[in-house]
């Protein structure tokens, strides 16, 4: 019976042994890179997606001259149909420091209807509009409209002392040009 047991004990060993060798005997497994994730979504370079959007819209979107003074090592956009309209979005990413991603979102008029109490801030831009800032958790926003399109610009809250709401305007007003 002892013998039994110690070889039928052997041969579970040699069995687990041999099963979880097969389990993950896969070497040639890479994670994907950044790249290959953004573009698997339907990110592709700024370039691309913006003639993509300019000919289907059939009219120049004004994208803003100047970025946030943080550092980023990719940047992407794509164009995404909606049941409200299409939406034009730009994503400058950090593949280091995820909290310094800063999002460009283009949409038709009134795509977000903005509530007072949400809004922390009001500001005058260039052109004569009104650009809100608002709180979203773990977030800051900043909407404006201009030409008939809403402009959202997206931060973390992590780097709010970097990217404050004055910095959020000036970038806003560089696409006044």
């Amino acid at each position: 019976m002892n013998k039994f047991i110690l070889l039928l004990l052997m041969s579970t060993v040699f069995c687990g042994t041999i099963c979880i060798g097969k389990v993950n005997a896969n070497t040639h497994y890479q994670p994907r890179t950044i790249e290959e994730s953004y573009l698997e979504i339907g990110y592709k370079s700024v370039g691309e997606a913006l003639r993509d959007y300019e000919h289907h819209y059939k009219e120049k979107l004004q994208l803003p001259l100047r970025v946030p003074p943080v550092v980023y090592t990719h940047v992407y956009a794509r164009t995404i149909e909606g049941d409200k309209g299409d939406l034009f979005e730009m994503e400058f990413i950090n593949e280091k420091l995820n909290k310094n991603n800063f999002l460009i979102s283009v949409a038709p008029k009134d795509s977000i209807k903005i509530v007072d109490k949400e809004v922390i801030n009001k500001f005058k831009l260039k052109g004569g509009n009104t650009a809100y800032l608002l709180d979203y958790g773990r977030g800051i926003l900043l909407i404006f409209e201009k030409d008939n399109l809403q402009y959202r610009f997206s931060i973390d809250k992590r780097i709010s002392e970097k990217i404050t709401p004055e910095i959020l305007v000036q970038i806003a007003n560089s696409t006044y040009y």
